[in-house]
């Protein structure tokens, strides 16, 4: 399918009935491209892309959905608070540019070659991100986002990491 052989930080599966979604990927700014092209070409469609503001970073987040056969993705990339850049899909899915801009208003996650960057909601002089939360009411992705069953994680990965049980027989 369309999964195979794109490189990905972390893979879960989701219970459509629970989340309304059926797969959750973590990519990287340079792998975001290939999986969206993917899906393109596999006629799944962009339903939004978001901001979340987490203690781990930035994350933009993109849902897709398919007309024909539910199963809608969750592309997740997160990037640094300061400077986090991602690449625009703006070229595949026409409609992502007004997503990217909005999601640049509010988090301030910057899309590289996103035709007009310019603000989309907010003030030309405005300069802050309304939606960006004090940095006391932040929390990691791994309490803000659920991932679902993972299939597959990059070791290097730094979230859901499966917490080990501790052994009985080790004694401190």
């Amino acid at each position: 399918g369309w999964l195979e052989g794109l490189r990905t930080l972390c893979r879960a599966e989701c219970s459509y009935d629970k989340t309304g979604k059926a797969v959750s990927l973590f990519l990287t700014p340079e792998t975001i491209r290939d999986a969206v092209k993917r899906l393109s070409e596999n006629e799944f469609f962009l339903e939004d892309i978001a901001g979340v503001d987490s203690s781990d970073g930035l994350v933009a987040a993109y849902h897709f959905d398919h007309f024909v056969e539910p199963g809608r993705v969750a592309l997740y990339v997160v990037v640094p608070r300061e400077a986090g850049m991602v690449p625009s899909i703006s070229d595949i899915y026409k409609g992502a540019g007004w997503h990217e801009r909005e999601t640049s208003d509010f988090f301030g996650i910057t899309f590289s070659g996103n035709p007009d960057p310019s603000p989309l909601l907010l003030p030309e002089e405005m300069h802050s991100h309304p939606l960006l939360k004090a940095e006391k009411e932040r929390i990691s992705i791994n309490d803000l986002l659920v991932p679902g069953d993972i299939l597959e994680r990059d070791p290097d990965f730094p979230f859901f990491v499966a917490q080990k049980e501790p052994d009985p027989d080790k004694t401190e």
